[in-house]
């Protein structure tokens, strides 16, 4: 695994948008907070294109990604949002220079894309965090500050409360991050961006999902192998789900449990991270100890120089 170099006061960050439109006001608070740490942004030349529901086409999408990536001055390169968009760029991407020089890719959503192919193909660390669509506008909170934790190197430990749905729960256990959003890591399955979760933990998301498409999700999972060697699954923010007319008959918990119960790992409900608002940063494929203490649970993140 390599890890982005942490950042400094005076360094260059980069913000684009690889999937939906966004305007400068809804970036304004965000931006404030960045200089406020003593960084210095950089906005992507397309970033307030617009193409449809996109900013800008994919051509100028992927030309403003390609150019951070490419930046040596640029330390982290800040997703401005989520939405859709990021896969229509994902095999046009050169990463040579990314791979000589990492940097941080922060984002989460439909950024799972880009935190999927870097962690399975390249081994590079990435942050699975809030996006400057959903900064708070008055004072800087617990998920923003997750964020520049990370970033300037200070350790990083999440706690958080059992949700009664957790299983097969241990004192204690190590490995890695990996995942995102459940709809975006399913969308991968057979591509070269497929995760392998063999050694790993697999963290899942989702949000606005009918309940049938996430059992319909988790079975292709399983059909596809990707929960072989797992050695646990971590679920955040289960949000807003539907129903149809004819209930399903379980709910979002009761299904991810259905389809993992075979695995005997830890399941671990209640992650803050995802969709909600208490949306905390993780470092993806960074090792980690998940350790449980009665109904609390704490995942510390390794520290490295």
């Amino acid at each position: 695994m390599q890890q982005p170099a942490y950042l400094k006061q005076g360094d260059s960050i980069s913000i684009i948008s690889t999937a939906r439109k966004i305007s400068l006001n809804e970036l304004k608070p965000a931006i404030k907070i960045f200089e406020a740490w003593g960084l210095k942004v950089k906005l992507g030349n397309n970033l307030f294109s617009i193409y449809n529901q996109f900013a800008g086409s994919t051509i100028e999408r992927l030309k403003d990604l390609q150019e951070a990536m490419d930046d040596e001055d640029c330390k982290a390169i800040i997703c401005a949002r989520g939405g859709y968009g990021t896969v229509q760029l994902v095999d046009d991407i050169n990463f040579s220079a990314f791979r000589r020089n990492p940097k941080w890719l922060v984002g989460y959503s439909d950024v799972t894309v880009l935190h999927n192919h870097i962690n399975q193909n390249f081994g590079i660390e990435t942050l699975h965090a809030n996006m400057p669509i959903s900064f708070p506008k008055t004072e800087v909170n617990a998920t923003v500050t997750t964020i520049k934790k990370v970033l300037f190197g200070e350790p990083l430990t999440i706690e958080f409360e059992l949700e009664d749905e957790s299983k097969n729960i241990l004192p204690s256990i190590s490995a890695p991050i990996v995942g995102g959003n459940l709809s975006i890591i399913y969308s991968l399955t057979g591509t070269n961006s497929q995760l392998s979760t063999n050694g790993k933990f697999l963290f899942i998301e989702d949000l606005d999902e009918y309940l049938y498409h996430i059992d319909r999700m988790m079975v292709n999972l399983k059909r596809a192998g990707i929960f072989n060697g797992c050695r646990g699954i971590l679920v955040g923010g289960m949000s807003d789900m539907n129903d149809n007319a004819v209930p399903y008959g379980q709910n979002a918990k009761e299904i991810i449990l259905e389809n993992t119960k075979h695995l005997n790992v830890p399941t671990i409900f209640g992650v803050p991270a995802g969709h909600i608002d208490q949306n905390l940063a993780l470092i993806m494929n960074r090792n980690t100890i998940l350790s449980i203490n009665g109904n609390y649970a704490k995942i510390e993140f390794d520290g490295r120089t």
